[in-house]
């Protein structure tokens, strides 16, 4: 659902990429501390002297998660795009190798504020103009870029933002092409993160015998147990019921009354394995 901006000050859009800056939060790592060594994979563990040197030894590509607050019914937690977008990005960077795993983007277009649409219709969704959000991108991947990262990784959990995904690669990539000076860098908009996780897990239930309107598009089988895989701590199976009954009227477009872990592990796999051959290819030499 794309985001509509109506309520805010007249910032412009400098000033809206910075207050977004400076409230953007992280998703917590469920209490781990950080490996010893500098040997995380996540940007916020390391020094930056750990930093330069694990990207002095060939770690250039940087991995954007980008979630979501939203409402997920009454059985998934508001943060469930967070919490996923940061765990799957640390299996596809594991996989990759020499690549590096950004702060969670947290706070994203969920709709018009005022008046409420869409997930803003719910307790608990967060939502922000696409100029702010499009601006925040635009400013952490020119950070980036600065720093002497040479491939940039936009992975997007929501649908709403995908386009702003890749307006914003589209335009730093253009700008990049044409400067002299400057490193060479690249902006990726990995939409085949976003089709894994949505066409890519209901075709592998599917072909398990479940429906489509089991399936669902929001927070039905496929979101619910792909969750569950992840982070069952998200999951209210008691309410489970209460979601397949009410449907639409609490924010649910499936039935996750079959959910499990084990069917959300097919997701997983699939989204590890096609996104990890998706930034292989973009990111190879051309």
């Amino acid at each position: 659902m794309a985001g509509g901006g109506t309520g805010w000050p007249m910032l412009g859009r400098r000033g809206l990429a910075l207050a977004v800056l400076c409230t953007a939060w992280l998703v917590p790592g469920a209490g781990q501390a950080a490996p010893a060594g500098g040997a995380s994979l996540q940007l916020e563990q390391l020094t930056w002297t750990e930093l330069r040197d694990r990207m002095a030894a060939g770690a250039t590509t940087v991995l954007v998660p980008i979630g979501g607050t939203e409402q997920n019914g009454p059985h998934i937690a508001l943060g469930k795009h967070n919490v996923r977008a940061k765990v799957l990005a640390g299996q596809i960077a594991l996989a990759l190798g020499n690549t590096l795993v950004a702060p969670v983007l947290a706070y994203v277009p969920e709709g018009t504020i005022e008046p409420p649409q869409a997930h803003m219709r719910f307790p608990g969704t967060i939502s922000m103009p696409e100029a702010a959000f499009e601006a925040l991108l635009d400013a952490a991947a020119r950070s980036f870029r600065r720093h002497g990262f040479r491939e940039v990784v936009l992975l997007g959990e929501h649908g709403g933002y995908q386009k702003s995904l890749e307006r914003v690669a589209d335009k730093l990539n253009r700008e990049w092409r044409n400067g002299a000076a400057a490193p060479a860098c690249r902006v990726h908009a990995l939409t085949e993160y976003y089709r894994a996780s949505q066409e890519g897990h209901a075709q592998l239930l599917a072909a398990r015998g479940f429906s489509a309107a089991e399936i669902g598009s929001h927070a039905g089988l496929a979101d619910t147990a792909l969750t569950m895989a992840i982070d069952p701590s998200l999951v209210r199976p008691d309410h489970f019921a209460q979601a397949a009954k009410a449907g639409v009227r609490e924010g649910v477009h499936g039935d996750p009354r079959a959910a499990t872990a084990e069917l959300g592990q097919l997701g997983v796999d699939r989204i590890v394995q096609q996104v990890v051959a998706a930034i292989r290819d973009r990111t190879r030499p051309r």
